[in-house]
């Protein structure tokens, strides 16, 4: 019997897509491996110094902020998503898609409307003196707004949305057959809730609060406006005030383990966890009717975090936006604006190609090598932005010196700084931070072709670069333009990788917010905090559709 001979994996290993993949894998991965390198073999070690002052308050702050809020985006979500799926109430319908508006609002751009919406000279505190009859602020108690509590409200006010999508996910796959068995054995509103309904989406609950925690250690603009002491706010400390690389490094290794640590714990906390349907013949949930005051009870408590995380932002912006007409006519607006949709653009192309690139590779090939990397360049999107900004510009300057010297060696004239005197390096870092969508986004698409199309293809003669453009990427189109959208979008939001990585006086909408905010002068942070709300309302829209 004839035996059909393999080529060896070191053939395969080198075609061409197996190697395009690994070297994309070695690109995304190259930020994190320079950040450990760096951690372990500091220029000047001040490791020690840092435990003895500052970074026990860094971890505090930060182990705190993320608890907090992660707490009290899950009770958000979760309850929120309990009623609009359980039950009709006034307002429903719109309630329901409203709830995840807030993810349009970056955290930041919350931060400086509540503050300016807050503080002494804000409408609360003028209106209730001028109630009141109150001169001064020695005259009445009002909460401090730049504290720890607020930081918590407002990065709570901006994520709970995450836990609130994939808990309303959980709870409509839930058969009503489980609900009514538990109804006829007397259980009421609040039992159904605590003993059926929530250990049934217990996994989408801890998933979506793990995103929310994640989320919470790669925040700088909320913690730094608040005067929060956080690890992000210390990697830009010790890196920036300090110019300490390896310091930076190390405190950044700190926030890693801490993704780490969350990574692991869901998947802990849903190791045993199995459920599944008893039948296709399961009946869906009814929403049962709420009227009177429970109903009106229902749709306030779903207004509330809406209103909250993005009435209010969305109000007080427009309010100084109308307020100073003069400021969306800005040259610095437009230039803003420019950078951020053209390396936002590009990024989130790259980003994209890369991936189909990546994944396609891996399909191709029979090494082990390409497909035990793929999950792992996943980890850019744990990773927060400001871990990624030591860990892609210090490689990158070094990388840079050579090819300047280089360049001054065979021509004679100083090129200067060709990739972190430009922005390839944020363009890099939105690669690595988002990569993680766009490979998402092309496995699941590339999944769901029948095998049989791309044979045929190969069958008749085309290449394996003729089968992804004739049969896959028209097959994949819709999933390859959401992929683009979001990572665009997540592009448009990014503030700390931004503000370590970008050339000098070069803004996006994001770093001019954060500068304009800084110095008080929200009317001028007012119409790119509205331009990058308006981007942040397209990415909702596509997740509203995707889930209708």
């Amino acid at each position: 019997m004839s035996q059909i001979s393999l080529p060896p994996p070191s053939r395969i290993l080198s075609s061409g897509w197996s190697l395009a993949a690994l070297a994309i894998a070695a690109l995304v991965l190259l930020p994190i491996a320079a950040v450990l390198w760096l951690a372990l073999f500091p220029s000047a070690p001040i490791w020690g110094h840092l435990i003895s002052t500052t970074l026990p308050r860094y971890l505090t702050n930060s182990v705190v902020l993320m608890l907090s809020v992660g707490a009290l985006a899950a009770v958000v979500g979760t309850v929120t998503a309990w009623l609009v799926v359980m039950y009709r109430f006034p307002g429903r319908r719109w309630l329901e898609w409203a709830l995840l508006l807030p993810l349009a609002i970056p955290a930041y751009v919350g931060a400086y409307a509540l503050v300016d919406f807050l503080e002494y000279a804000g409408p609360v505190q003028t209106g209730l003196r001028g109630l009141m009859g109150w001169e001064s602020a020695r005259d009445y108690a009002f909460p401090q707004v730049r504290s720890r509590p607020m930081a918590v409200v407002v990065l709570a006010a901006s994520l709970y949305p995450y836990v609130y999508l994939l808990a309303r996910a959980a709870f409509r796959e839930q058969s009503g057959r489980s609900l009514e068995v538990a109804q006829a054995l007397g259980a009421g509103a609040f039992k159904r809730f605590w003993r059926v309904g929530l250990p049934l989406a217990r996994p989408a609950i801890a998933a979506g609060t793990a995103i929310v925690m994640m989320e919470t250690i790669n925040d700088f603009g909320v913690v730094e406006y608040f005067g929060v002491q956080t690890l992000t706010t210390g990697i830009f400390t010790v890196w920036l005030e300090m110019g300490n690389a390896g310091g930076a490094s190390q405190i950044a290794c700190v926030i890693l383990a801490l993704v780490l640590v969350l990574v692991m714990l869901e998947k802990f906390s849903r190791r045993r966890s199995r459920f599944f349907r008893m039948a296709r013949s399961d009946r869906p949930l009814d929403p049962a009717p709420l009227t009177g005051v429970a109903g009106w009870t229902a749709a306030i408590g779903c207004v509330l975090p809406f209103a909250f995380g993005f009435v209010l932002p969305v109000a007080v912006l427009l309010e100084h936006a109308v307020s100073r007409p003069e400021t969306w006519v800005d040259p610095g607006l437009a230039r803003a604006l420019w950078h951020t949709v053209s390396v936002g653009g590009l990024a989130a192309a790259l980003t994209v190609g890369a991936a189909l690139v990546l994944v396609y590779g891996v399909r191709l090939t029979r090494a082990t090598l390409p497909k035990l990397l793929m999950p792992v360049t996943t980890i850019g999107y744990a990773a927060p932005g400001a871990v990624l900004g030591v860990g892609i510009l210090l490689p990158l300057a070094a990388f840079d010196n050579v090819l300047a010297d280089a360049w001054l060696a065979l021509t004679g004239t100083d090129p200067g700084l060709l990739l972190t005197g430009s922005a390839a390096a944020i363009v890099l870092a939105y690669m690595v931070r988002f990569f993680a969508i766009a490979q998402g986004a092309a496995d699941a698409a590339m999944g769901r072709v029948s095998p049989s199309l791309p044979m045929a293809a190969r069958a008749l003669g085309r290449s394996a670069g003729g089968t992804l453009r004739a049969v896959y990427l028209p097959l994949m189109r819709g999933s390859v333009g959401t992929a683009l959208l979001l990572v665009f979008v997540d592009c448009v939001k990014e503030l700390p990788a931004t503000l370590l990585l970008r050339p000098f006086n070069y803004n996006t909408l994001a770093t001019r917010v954060y500068e304009q905010a800084s110095l008080e002068r929200i009317s001028d942070a007012a119409p790119a905090a509205l331009l990058v709300t308006l981007v942040g309302i397209a990415a909702v829209a596509i997740l509203a559709r995707a889930n209708r």
